[in-house]
């Protein structure tokens, strides 16, 4: 395993700071993909780059969502030889603590997207709880299986070698809907699934970038899709499920 961290940024300049100064000690390259950000942002991130040779920065020309800066540091990553990139937030929502167990697990199983299990305390707001338990639905459908405990969590471990076969052949979604489809897509092309328990919170005073109407309108939209892209792919997912259950 030759290993990275990927963080996709969006004017966090208050926090990106700290969470690159804890993974420092880990000795992994840092790649982060700036997303358009502010001055301020850019600033902390020039510094951050000129301090430590480990952080290199992409900048995408403007601001095109989540999913089009993790697509950037993926691509990156794997041009430079990198074969796992942990990706974690630049806000700090997400227990750096446990970032050890999340590559113990990858190199127990190299070939494994090994992803966060959330475990929220009452900071979670309760508009996302639904909105994570609707998606929850749909991927089920969508995968045949309830392998998949979470798919919106951005904390993961991503085999990048699978994850930019994908990339270059199908148009992933761009915004918050990314962490969703690439989670089903890497099932559907037959990549294992791990989840770990990870403690999640919602900074006071965090900023969060999630646009109820414009994001939910474009995560139900990738819904219809994968729905349709399950059904072609409905004799597979069915004997994979069924070997899954007699397995087990």
């Amino acid at each position: 395993m030759n290993c990275c961290f990927l963080i996709p940024i969006y004017n966090h300049h208050e926090t990106i700071a700290a969470t690159v100064q804890q993974l420092l000690p880990f000795g992994f390259a840092v790649i982060i993909a700036d997303d358009g950000s502010d001055a301020a942002t850019k600033a902390v991130l020039a510094e951050l780059a000129q301090r430590y040779a480990q952080v290199e920065i992409i900048t995408l020309p403007q601001n095109g969502g989540k999913g089009a800066a993790m697509c950037a540091a993926m691509l990156r990553a794997h041009q430079l030889g990198f074969s796992h990139g942990l990706q974690i937030d630049a806000d700090g929502q997400h227990d750096v603590a446990d970032v050890p167990k999340f590559w113990q697990a990858a190199a127990k199983c190299p070939a494994a997207l090994i992803s966060g299990a959330p475990v929220y305390d009452s900071s979670m707001p309760l508009g996302r709880k639904i909105g994570r338990e609707i998606t929850h639905f749909w991927v089920r459908i969508e995968t045949l299986s309830l392998q998949i405990k979470d798919s919106m969590l951005g904390f993961r471990v991503y085999p990048l070698q699978s994850c930019v076969d994908i990339i270059q052949t199908h148009r992933i979604g761009q915004r918050m809907d990314f962490d969703i489809e690439i989670m089903v897509r890497l099932f559907w092309h037959g990549v294992p699934v791990q989840f770990l328990p990870t403690k999640v919170i919602y900074p006071v005073g965090g900023r969060s970038h999630f646009n109820m109407l414009k994001d939910n309108w474009l995560i139900s939209k990738m819904h219809t899709r994968l729905f349709f892209g399950m059904l072609w792919r409905l004799p597979g997912l069915l004997k994979r499920h069924w070997q899954v259950k007699y397995e087990n």
